[in-house]
């Protein structure tokens, strides 16, 4: 991944993405963003739903301007967190990654 630290509002830690660059390579800056907003967030892998073949990663967040809380699923962070995305654009709350 590519990345160029630049200073923002935040704490002057948010890179510069390269655009060819997957979701999986922002999670951690996501679920930090999150908190900042006021929202708690986790993701994690399920090791018994991964040896069943079945989708293994969770996310999960809730508070701050999320009105309901929120869960999304999926076989790879790529996918699960692209779910949650989209799950909180609906719900109003545009993560700026």
């Amino acid at each position: 991944m590519t990345m160029t630290m630049t200073m923002t509002r935040a704490k002057g830690r948010w890179p510069k993405l390269d655009p060819n660059d997957g979701v999986e390579d922002v999670t951690l800056l996501i679920l930090e963003w999150l908190g900042e907003q006021g929202v708690g967030a986790m993701i994690r892998v399920d090791a018994e739903r991964l040896q069943e073949g079945r989708p293994a990663w969770t996310f999960a967040a809730s508070g701050g301007p999320l009105l309901e809380g929120m869960r999304a699923d999926g076989a790879s962070v790529a996918e699960c967190m692209g779910r949650a995305l989209l799950r909180q654009r609906e719900a109003g709350l545009s993560v700026p990654f």
